[in-house]
């Protein structure tokens, strides 16, 4: 959509054009959170403040090297999805614990309404938002850019939606919308991890006020009824032509296209693998050679990018960042998280200008468990001294 006004994401343009508005925003907004107020950390928090501002560190350091070195187009994602979402966590850790809450339980309600526009465009077939790709198939992209970014988005905020303090029949309705916008989508693996992902949620969340003898009681029931729930909604999905891409095995040419990608090492140098190469060139090689129009793996993307040295350095700092966010959670945000994880990898989620990184960030932010007490206030005290 932001194509119609500037060269966003199309060829051309300068690079101030690459990034969204919405990063803009995001980061104006944290300059004037941090310069208008001070900064007070309570417990856990000075560990999540420290973790971020290493992270970001890293990015800022990551970001020059690229023009450096000639590839400046490369940092475009790097800034709109990494740096961007760090920006987004430091914002939420400068709010109480109530106002994360809330923010929180907005954006998942946004990811809902996503998910009921792209059920009401599946059922339409027609899109609600600009969408400039022409595919075989119709599929739904509610509020988001791709079909596959509605089905990641839907899959991981099941899991979240268990950590909301709304009531127990909004949590069911929002949940079976989630899982209804997942499977319109076409995003099968997102599908496949909301199936087993729901099954999780139902078996191994402790059920409070309850004898280990009725909860595994009511366990069997409730797994056995979403069981038989799950089977009548599939069969309903199936009849309203909501699982087409699954009538075909999982293994066809998209799944062949993430395998082939892989090929693309045997016609790069080793100076290429060892020190990175420019994205044009990248995706020239991917299109002339393995006759791919896109690359759909974020390992592919980040070794040939950055070089594998340094592709590993970033990827073990960001799992590194994203156990700290997860430390202080509880199971839901860490199923939550994992199947965002593993839809992501599925496709390049993790290598492209996406906001789904951020939306992650934000909801575990949002679901931070109450630490320590201590404060730290961050202006008196100065960052060197919490760093």
């Amino acid at each position: 959509m932001l194509n119609l006004a500037v060269s966003y994401s199309t060829e051309g343009g300068s690079f101030p054009e690459k990034l969204h508005i919405g990063t803009y925003a995001i980061f104006f907004l944290l300059a004037a959170i941090l310069i208008s107020r001070p900064l007070v950390l309570k417990g856990d928090e000075v560990s999540l403040f420290k973790a971020i501002l290493r992270f970001t560190a890293l990015i800022l350091l990551l970001v020059p090297y690229l023009f450096v070195t000639g590839r400046a187009g490369s940092s475009g994602f790097v800034i709109d999805s990494y740096l961007v979402a760090c920006a987004a966590a430091m914002i939420m850790l400068s709010l109480n614990r109530e106002t994360r809450t809330a923010l929180g339980s907005v954006m998942l309600g946004m990811i809902v309404v996503s998910a009921i526009l792209g059920i009401v465009e599946a059922v339409v077939q027609q899109h609600f938002l600009p969408y400039p790709f022409r595919e075989q198939e119709f599929r739904p992209i509610g509020l988001s850019a791709h079909p596959l970014a509605l089905g990641t988005l839907c899959a991981t905020a099941i899991a979240f939606v268990a950590l909301t303090p709304w009531r127990l029949w909004v949590k069911i309705a929002c949940i079976l919308l989630l899982f209804a916008g997942t499977a319109a989508s076409g995003a099968r693996a997102a599908l496949l991890l909301a199936i087993i992902e729901t099954l999780l949620l139902t078996t191994i969340l402790p059920w409070r006020g309850l004898s280990r003898r009725q909860q595994r009681e009511a366990k069997f029931t409730v797994t056995l009824l979403t069981v038989i729930g799950g089977a009548a909604l599939i069969i309903a999905f199936a009849a309203g032509g909501f699982l087409n891409r699954f009538n075909e095995t999982i293994f066809d040419e998209n799944f062949s296209a993430r395998v082939t990608v892989y090929q693309v090492f045997d016609f790069v140098t080793w100076q290429n693998i060892l020190f990175g190469m420019n994205a044009d060139d990248l995706l020239a090689i991917v299109n002339e050679k393995l006759h791919l129009p896109y690359i759909e793996s974020t390992p592919v993307v980040l070794g040939l990018l950055f070089g594998v040295p340094l592709a590993v350095i970033f990827s073990l700092s960001f799992f590194r960042f994203l156990y700290q966010l997860l430390r202080n959670t509880t199971r839901p945000a860490w199923i939550g998280t994992i199947t965002f994880l593993l839809a992501a990898l599925s496709n390049n989620t993790l290598s492209s200008k996406a906001p789904e990184l951020m939306i992650v960030f934000i909801l575990l932010m949002a679901y931070q468990v109450n630490g320590a007490s201590d404060e730290v206030n961050v202006r008196r005290r100065g960052l060197a001294d919490v760093a």
